[in-house]
């Protein structure tokens, strides 16, 4: 008699992909997009966050930013749990499951953010919740890219998992394309008065409502882990961690340079030419805006392209690229419009030698028993460290007096990252374990 195989195994079966993927596709974007709208509108308003919810402290004004920017680094810090809980939830109960968990978590989070009281009309009671609600974004924010990474990557035909990892980042920053044209639409249409008084609440309201438009489209995803995953014994919380510890590492040298570039330029820029060089507020949300409309569609690109000549040339470009021109491009911003412009879009596309294959790269390091844990992890805790600490510490560099160090901070981490690249195995042509 044929004994089953366990889901397990090296040998375990490889499942076809879903029927629709399409559908898939559309599933995992639309929760992406709504997560990181509520995640990254937070950054594009916090100076307005700031005045509003943290006091004044004589004779520095940066404190109220260096704030602000600590409370984004304390959400950072619960993305590790969030990638261990909701990679659990995702490896034992399925993808589909964690997926839904995770985009009401972020509508209840911009929910509560919106209604923050100010420190003027409650003192400490709006830092309070303010950091709740930031805390409980960190949570939802770790566990989706545990899921919806394995999630895509198990969605996808044989051939174009490249491809459809490309699509992590595309939703990301559509995301973050529609946190950064309300707010920039708010700053424009609003004067500063009321942007204080209720327009930044406003945005975190349409996050709210939106989580609920991709909470009813996920409803209908298919589920992607096997039918011997789900007759399979459930992985412990922990099995990942210890029974792949050097997967586990790897995972966090893969993410490390990448982490801070990403965050650096896709997030931060703006603010560090305001705080640099005195740029025009409205114009560097501006170009923040053009520049991720080019990201967006420069991610097919590079996800077809790693399908054809593998993932290694790809990382090992972007991370040498950053390592080398991090420094003079950070160093070549002015107040000229073309100035940021040009570095932003510059970096952006080499960036998209990571962010188009970052899913794919992820999955293809853990078995399907324990990968969404395996990644959320090691992965989220990377970016607690090394992403989210990325507005603070530009700014901490300028408090400091010493700006010029922090394109040198960025170039480093990639090296690192580079040195990583060099030994990672090639797996694009290797069938996918599902």
């Amino acid at each position: 008699m044929k004994q089953p195989i366990d889901a397990g195994s090296p040998h375990a079966a490889r499942q076809a992909p879903p029927s629709r993927p399409g559908r898939q596709l559309l599933a995992a974007s639309i929760g992406n997009a709504v997560e990181w709208y509520d995640w990254l509108a937070y950054t594009f308003l916090a100076t307005y966050i700031a005045a509003e919810i943290f006091p004044e402290s004589a004779g520095n004004s940066l404190v109220p930013l260096l704030s602000t920017f600590a409370v984004f680094a304390v959400g950072f810090f619960m993305r590790p749990v969030g990638g261990l809980l909701m990679g659990a939830v995702a490896d034992r109960s399925g993808r589909r499951a964690a997926l839904t968990v995770t985009i009401l978590l972020m509508g209840g989070s911009s929910l509560l953010l919106a209604l923050t009281p100010t420190y003027a009309a409650a003192g400490l009671v709006g830092p309070v919740v303010l950091v709740i609600a930031r805390l409980l974004q960190g949570l939802s924010v770790g566990g989706e890219f545990a899921a919806a990474t394995t999630f895509l990557v198990e969605s996808a035909p044989h051939g174009r998992r490249g491809l459809f990892s490309s699509f992590q980042y595309v939703s990301t920053t559509v995301g973050q394309l529609i946190a950064s044209g309300v707010t920039a639409l708010l700053v424009a249409r609003i004067d500063d008065g009321q942007m204080h008084q209720w327009g930044w609440r406003a945005a975190f309201l349409i996050g709210a409502v939106l989580s609920l438009v991709g909470f009813w489209i996920r409803r209908g995803a298919e589920e992607t882990r096997s039918p011997e995953q789900q007759a399979a014994s459930r992985p412990g919380l922990f099995e990942a961690l210890r029974t792949h510890p050097r997967e586990s590492l790897l995972i966090c040298g893969i993410t490390t340079g990448a982490t801070i570039a990403y965050y650096t330029w896709t997030s931060y820029l703006p603010t560090y030419a305001q705080v640099n060089v005195g740029f025009d507020k409205g114009d560097s949300l501006l170009i923040g805006t053009i520049s991720l409309a080019f990201f967006a569609l420069l991610q097919p690109l590079g996800g077809m392209l790693s399908d054809r000549v593998g993932r290694k040339p790809l990382l090992l470009t972007f991370s040498v690229g950053f390592a080398v021109l991090c420094v003079p491009m950070l160093n070549a911003i002015d107040k000229s419009f073309a100035s940021l412009l040009i570095v932003q879009c510059a970096g952006m596309v080499l960036l998209t030698c990571y962010t188009s294959i970052a899913a794919a790269v992820n999955a293809e390091v853990f078995p399907a028993r324990v990968r969404a844990a395996g990644i959320g992890f090691p992965y989220s805790l990377t970016v607690a460290l090394f992403g989210g600490t990325a507005p603070y510490m530009g700014t901490l560099f300028k408090d400091l007096g010493r700006p010029d160090a922090f394109p040198w901070y960025v170039a480093a981490l990639c090296l690192v990252s580079a040195l990583v690249y060099l030994r990672l195995p090639e797996t694009a042509k290797k069938p996918l374990e599902r």
